[in-house]
């Protein structure tokens, strides 16, 4: 028992503590601002909950959306922990039970009907633009808590499981997941409103593979140098990363050199270019994006 909960001890997993609150009180704004008001049905939770919510008032039962929210996603939370491990199970709780609180809190903050214009029916006052709000902040959410093994709950855990037994991309998970949240919505909502999110939820896993892919992203860096060991000392010393040498031979001076490469992130790339400019290293650089690292990735400098 004490081994699943070690990670409780990690600085690292309290710093992705703090990112996950950051990331559900982004997912929170998109709800409460733009999906809510703009009556949108999406294949994620907060949809479901609001077909749910609706259903509901039919029979004359009204319940918050936050509250349906909170509810649902407490239904999945076993699942988190039994496929995805305690971790994951942990991190999930703490986001299910945030989400609802945080968007009664940004209706504390700025209530959505104060945004709105006189004779406008939501915060955009049109279903496209509400839509493409919505997907772009709750993407951006999303691929925040992906990176750090984290996620909002409710559909998202079975996007998670999906990735990590199907081997598919995580956009195309959350697509996925979605699909039958959408159809659901047939049963409370008109053809086009289903269809509009039937659109949204197929773009929605787009926008996550692209914010994933910039969170994910690393650059190649190829460096050719007669002071090649000074910048490989730097490399490994200062930046702590790991780096490979080539002997190679230019093909129009025919000199012998060492060609020095090396996986950094954004942060340490431009700290390695910043290096080499103030020391006026004479050097050949070229660098291009890895969307993806597999392998040892050792904790740089900037982690630690």
């Amino acid at each position: 028992m004490k081994e699943k909960i070690a990670f409780l001890k990690s600085a690292k997993f309290w710093k992705e503590i703090i990112i996950l609150l950051l990331g559900i009180l982004v997912g929170a704004a998109a709800v409460y601002y733009f999906l809510i008001p703009g009556n949108l049905i999406l294949g994620s939770i907060s949809g479901l909950a609001m077909v749910i919510c609706s259903a509901l008032e039919g029979i004359g039962v009204s319940i918050k959306v936050s509250m349906m929210v909170l509810a649902l996603n407490s239904i999945l939370l076993v699942l988190a922990y039994v496929f995805l491990g305690p971790e994951v199970g942990f991190k999930t709780v703490i986001a299910s039970l945030v989400l609802g609180p945080f968007m009664d809190l940004w209706a504390w903050i700025c209530p959505y009907e104060s945004l709105m214009q006189p004779g406008m029916t939501s915060v955009m006052g049109s279903t496209v633009f509400d839509l493409l709000a919505f997907i772009l902040l709750l993407g951006a959410s999303q691929a925040i808590l992906f990176r750090i093994n984290a996620s909002t709950g409710g559909l998202d855990i079975v996007a998670l499981i999906m990735k990590k037994y199907l081997h598919c991309e995580i956009g195309t998970a959350v697509t996925v997941s979605g699909m039958a949240v959408c159809l659901s919505a047939f049963f409370v909502h008109p053809f086009h409103m289903v269809a509009i999110g039937i659109i949204g939820t197929w773009f929605n896993g787009i926008v996550v593979d692209y914010f994933t892919a910039s969170l994910n992203k690393r650059k190649r860096v190829c460096i050719i140098s007669p002071e090649y060991d000074r910048i490989r000392r730097y490399i490994v010393d200062d930046l702590y990363r790991g780096c490979s040498l080539y002997s190679q031979k230019g093909g129009f001076t025919g000199r012998e050199n060492v060609e020095i490469q090396a996986i950094l992130s954004q942060g340490e790339f431009a700290s390695l270019m910043e290096f080499i400019r103030d020391n006026d290293i004479k050097a050949f650089i070229t660098a291009g994006n890895c969307s993806e690292v597999y392998g040892l990735w050792r904790g740089g400098k900037q982690d630690r």
